[in-house]
């Protein structure tokens, strides 16, 4: 469709920095607080790094090949082999609109009590989870338009977010001193850009140019994703706790607050209601994806009502054990071994390396780690994969082994 061809570089700036800015960002960077704020910097800035270059990589591909992210992993899994990912890919999406819903409802409920006495969280879940299908019903060509506004919006935000948390330093100096496990830290900061590896592509596959689709994503992410987490991370020092609605009340925002978090949360979640309904017609391919998205929408409005709020780091670790080794397996195979399994129906290697990537990962994630085990994960996956795709030629030849790209 034409519309699906309009995403400049401008755009997908403001994309990803809006994807960025949300409720979720500012309460993980809180974790990250025990660290200190030297320690908790670094690991902020180093995680997101290896995270976004990563996300860039998978993002490289969907433009190069104009394929979704999901179409994209039939690259090493083949056809039938990518099913299964979608499978995951929509349970995860559903799982974070929830997420989403939950924070971005909870805080604006939070504000509403506060100020007029209102007091229903569940109104406020059905109210972002109505904006979400909205502004998923509008399509990707309205949404271009609508969403550089909104990131400018949120940009003032962030800034105003910032000015409250920095106007009193000696507070977080004298928390400076806590010491918590960088590694632990790490990992935190580099799953969250990861945790978007299943959706880059259905927007860098729209971009005009290659420069677009590698500088605006990492840039429009990196920035937005460090400075949340910052915040976070400076309010729990600050406070105790790196919950945005104090921040925001303590700014004396009033009505002005509801509206940023509610828009917020619904840039944000667009992106994973969207890409769970380009997931679904990966297997389902006369599904609408407008249609396809709105359904979403509203089940993971549905989970929001009852989803455990408090296993939300459980959710974040369970995401890097599939999508850390899913992330070796499908670099390696595009960039190094130069494979195109799209015409096969699926791939045994590549099936293996996931399941033992899966397996390595919770076994590696009891251990205090330099860099965590996601990052160590995607490491031994792409060494183990490697092995594997050499054992795959040697014993079944080039006929049966991936074929060259």
């Amino acid at each position: 469709m034409e519309e699906r061809t309009q995403l400049g570089t401008l755009n997908l700036f403001c994309l990803w920095f809006g994807a960025a800015v949300s409720v979720a960002e500012i309460l993980t960077g809180g974790y990250l607080a025990e660290l200190g704020v030297s320690r908790g910097i670094w690991a902020i800035l180093l995680g997101h790094l290896a995270g976004t270059l990563l996300l860039v990589l998978a993002g490289l591909i969907g433009f190069r090949e104009r394929l979704p992210a999901i179409m994209s992993t039939r690259i090493s899994f083949g056809r039938q082999g990518s099913y299964l990912i979608s499978g995951i890919n929509i349970l995860q999406l559903i799982g974070w609109t929830a997420i989403m819903i939950i924070e971005g409802g909870t805080a604006m409920n939070v504000i509403g009590r506060t100020l007029w006495g209102f007091d229903h969280p569940q109104w406020m879940y059905g109210l972002i989870g109505l904006l979400v299908g909205l502004w998923v019903f509008w399509g990707v060509k309205g949404f271009s338009r609508i969403n550089t506004l909104a990131s400018a919006l949120l940009l003032v935000l962030t800034v105003v977010m910032s000015w409250v948390v920095l106007t009193h330093p000696s507070a977080a100096a004298a928390t400076a001193g806590q010491r918590g496990a960088f590694g632990a830290g790490f990992e935190l900061s580099i799953i969250m850009p990861l945790s978007w590896f299943p959706l880059i592509a259905d927007y860098t596959s729209l971009a005009r140019t290659k420069r677009g689709a590698i500088l605006a994503p990492f840039c429009g992410y990196f920035i937005g994703s460090c400075w949340m987490y910052g915040i976070g991370m400076a309010g729990a020092l600050l406070s105790g706790s790196p919950d945005p609605t104090r921040i925001m009340l303590a700014a004396n925002l009033g009505f002005t607050a509801l509206a940023i978090l509610g828009l917020s949360t619904v840039t944000t979640t667009f992106l994973d209601a969207y890409s769970a309904g380009i997931s679904l017609m990966n297997i389902f391919p006369r599904v609408g994806d407008r249609v396809a998205a709105v359904g979403f929408a509203a089940v993971g409005t549905a989970v929001a009502l009852v989803f455990p709020i408090d296993r939300y780091t459980d959710f974040l670790y369970l995401l890097g054990s599939v999508f850390s080794p899913l992330i070796a397996i499908l670099l390696y195979d595009y960039f190094v071994a130069g494979c195109d399994n799209r015409g096969r129906r699926a791939d045994r290697a590549a099936t293996v390396s996931l399941i033992l990537g899966i397996t390595f990962y919770h076994v590696i994630k009891a251990y205090e780690l330099p860099v965590g085990p996601t990052l160590t994960t995607i490491l031994f996956t792409a060494v183990l994969h490697g092995l594997v795709r050499r054992w795959q030629l040697w014993e079944k030849g080039m006929g049966g082994a991936c074929a060259p790209r």
